[in-house]
């Protein structure tokens, strides 16, 4: 009777039996990938460190061998002579040293590489070798392909030795080394030793695996203990109700709801502050214009303040709305001509400073039949400016060249509004597109500035937002000769 009470009661708790097991699942899973994870790691560190060691290893059986036969040859005064006894041991010393590194199963092939005028020769015998350079004695060329592969990889790296006597390791097959130690008798340069070598040491692997393993079975039966405890301990212990998770679950979507608010507040001031600085040099140029007013110029500058002024108008009505009325964009009234959106945006916004500045230069190629678009025109300013700004931002330091494209398609009624520049390019992860399908650099506070400006990575959010409300198509790619490429095309 007392344990039917028990049991009733563990059933009044919110997490039941199999909440629990879920969860017991769900961690040995997880403790099953974190040692999965933990062994690849392993591999990966001894395949690197193996990898250093096998040249290493490579390079040093290399560079003894070259050793000991400069040794040899030091031993030998020619000037003395040297009578037929010990010239049949210095021919054998040469051939023991060649045989006995052969005999090693990682070497492949020992060759001395020496040329002689015009020709090269690859040397494996001691004989050969011995009236070579004591004799100067002229060797058949080889037909051998194997050598002449060899004396084709020496002819490539030939002066890079000579010049820097420094061993030098081809690696091929990403496991067989082709070293050339350099050859030097005497203080003089007279060409290589070859050795190629294909270490192994996957055994040293096997055994640290074999033994990770093992530790890994007696931490997992561990962890499946201590599981179990918590698994029969939480079963009996865990006392939340019904009625109290609702209660979270409701003050947690109140506060989700203020946080989703105050984030898209916050992302409304960010967007507001990116255009502020744009009408803050406006209203630059404006005092500018008016301080140097004249009845010569009066007519220009009345056009350019003109300009000017509905610009600023049109960011602080964009200050209003944070997704303003379709109708203000896109409207059957508006007539605007973007050859003439560009030529302004150019020469009254980038090229107007007081000495033109050489880090970038502006050109225009504008389609003379391009058609109107119902468009208004300090919309198509806010898309078009950004895409300039961005190529004189991340296009590079000096030398950059914007381009500046319209071209209409009479047959398929289109425009194609292109900006280009011959700068770095966009970085590859800002062209993927991510899961909505839009690539990265149209997202929000995305950017590619090495600073730490909270309000930076807005131009090409806003060129893509304000693009889509205006019925147009924008992308961007890297152009092949270099740099990057932002093409906006309308329907008409």
């Amino acid at each position: 009777m007392k344990k039917i009470k028990y049991f009733e009661k563990i059933k009044e708790y919110h997490f039941e039996f199999k909440h629990v097991t879920v969860l017991f699942i769900i961690l040995f899973a997880f403790q099953l990938i974190i040692s999965f994870i933990n062994k690849a790691a392993v591999k990966s560190f001894l395949s690197s460190t193996q990898e250093w060691y096998q040249k290493d290893s490579a390079e040093e059986i290399a560079n003894l061998t070259a050793t000991s036969l400069e040794l040899v040859l030091e031993s030998i005064d020619p000037q003395k002579g040297i009578s037929k006894e010990q010239e049949k041991k210095v021919i054998q010393s040469f051939d023991i040293i060649f045989s006995q590194q052969l005999l090693k199963h990682n070497i492949q092939s020992l060759y001395v590489i020496a040329r002689n005028r015009n020709e090269i020769f690859a040397i494996d015998e001691g004989k050969t070798f011995y009236r070579f350079l004591l004799n100067h004695n002229s060797i058949t060329p080889t037909t051998d392909a194997t050598k002449l592969g060899v004396i084709k990889m020496y002819k490539d790296i030939e002066a890079e030795l000579s010049s820097t006597e420094q061993i030098k390791s081809i690696i091929t097959d990403k496991k067989t080394f082709n070293i050339f130690v350099p050859f030097v008798l005497r203080g003089e340069y007279i060409g290589a030793v070859y050795m190629k070598n294909t270490p192994d040491f996957s055994f040293i692997s096997n055994q640290i695996i074999s033994s990770y393993d093992e530790t890994s079975v007696i931490y997992l039966s561990l962890i499946l203990l201590g599981l179990l405890a918590m698994y029969f301990i939480s079963s009996y212990t865990v006392k939340e109700r019904d009625d109290t998770q609702k209660m979270l679950f409701d003050e947690h979507e109140v506060n989700l709801k203020k946080q989703i608010n105050y984030e898209k507040e916050l992302i409304f001031t960010k967007r507001i502050y990116h255009t502020h600085h744009k009408a803050e040099k406006v209203m630059g140029f404006i005092k500018e214009d008016l301080r140097t007013l004249s009845p010569l110029n009066i007519d220009e500058v009345k056009y350019r303040v003109s300009k000017y002024s509905n610009f600023i108008s049109r960011v602080i009505y964009d200050m209003k709305w944070f997704d303003p009325p379709l109708q203000t964009i896109r409207n059957s009234m508006f007539r605007t001509n973007l050859n003439e959106v560009i030529e302004f945006i150019v020469k009254h916004i980038f090229l107007r400073i007081s000495s033109k500045s050489s880090s970038f230069d502006i050109r225009l190629d504008m389609d003379k039949n391009l058609p109107v678009v119902p468009i208004n025109e300090f919309v198509a300013w806010e898309i078009i400016e950004p895409l300039i700004q961005n190529s004189i931002d991340h296009g590079g330091e000096n030398n950059i060249i914007i381009d500046c494209i319209t071209k209409y398609n009479e047959s398929t009624k289109k425009i194609y509004l292109i900006i280009q520049d011959n700068g770095k390019g966009i970085s590859g992860h800002l062209l993927e597109r991510n899961e909505k399908g839009v690539k990265n650099i149209f997202e929000e506070n995305v950017t590619t500035k090495e600073t730490d400006l909270q309000n930076s990575g807005y131009g090409c959010y806003i060129a893509y937002e304000m693009s889509k409300r205006c019925g147009w198509e924008i992308d961007a790619k890297n152009i092949i000769s270099g740099g990057c490429q932002f093409i906006i095309t309308i329907s008409i």
